[in-house]
């Protein structure tokens, strides 16, 4: 338990049927702890935008305000962004920010974090471009390529841009699910060395003797988990806000291809 990267290890809860499909091959079924995770995540989000919306008043009380603030905070980012058709694209945007959001603070007091998986993250990274991707078609056809071709470029440094270009979109889904993987893995490591930092200086001092100047180191590494604590909340809901503000960037490249708003 000692080890920093027993958290992020998926075990079974439930081992149900494994589900073959032909010619992908078999795919295993079990409920695990991190299916527990993103089920506890949805639950909770539909369960305070109940709350939150079961008393409509105009006044709002502090759920309320929550949950209208949270629904106004996303309105105004999709429509700064991806202009006045930002809002059809709205719940996606919103669903996504919140089921991320819901995530990653659960996982501050379960002990898995959703978000901490990469085939999670990368989950949610592959949605979002092939939503880009079919609204780009959809609403530009053929001419999805300007996508790759920047105007006001000259002609002979299009041979250099529009690989890079082109290349760099092919990166949007892995920039998306490692940034997000990253950031919640590397957090949650610290938290627990600096959390066996305090176990094993105490345990020192426990045993008397010079054993007693692990007090001073456990002490120290009490306060980086509190301060780490207090930054992995703040990064929990940048993270989520990054991943939303990116979807957004990328949709707007496609809705208003050629042209700013």
């Amino acid at each position: 338990m000692a080890d920093p990267m027993h958290q992020f290890e998926v075990q079974k809860i439930v081992d149900l049927p494994d589900f073959s499909i032909p010619g992908v091959g078999v795919i295993d079924m079990a409920f695990t702890n991190s299916t527990l995770a993103m089920t506890l995540a949805a639950g909770a989000i539909v369960a305070f935008m109940a709350v939150s919306t079961a008393k409509v008043s105009v006044v709002p009380g502090r759920l309320q305000a929550m949950g209208e603030g949270a629904f106004s905070y996303i309105d105004n980012l999709t429509t700064s962004i991806i202009g006045h058709e930002g809002r059809k694209f709205f719940p996606f945007i919103f669903t996504l920010f919140l089921f991320i959001l819901a995530m990653n603070i659960l996982g501050l007091f379960l002990v898995f974090t959703a978000t901490s998986q990469l085939a999670v993250t990368a989950t949610l990274a592959i949605m979002t471009i092939l939503l880009v991707l079919i609204v780009g078609f959809a609403r530009n056809g053929a001419s999805m390529y300007k996508l790759f071709v920047p105007a006001g470029v000259p002609w002979y440094m299009l041979l250099l841009v529009t690989p890079i270009e082109f290349i760099s979109f092919l990166l949007r889904p892995a920039t998306l699910a490692l940034r997000l993987f990253g950031n919640m893995l590397g957090g949650h490591v610290a938290l627990k060395v600096f959390a066996g930092f305090i176990i094993s200086l105490g345990g020192l001092a426990a045993g008397g003797g010079l054993g007693l100047l692990g007090i001073p180191g456990a002490a120290v590494s009490l306060g980086g988990v509190v301060a780490l604590t207090a930054l992995e909340f703040l990064v929990a809901f940048l993270q989520a806000f990054v991943f939303a503000v990116l979807t957004c960037v990328y949709l707007n490249d496609v809705v208003n291809l050629g042209h700013h708003h």
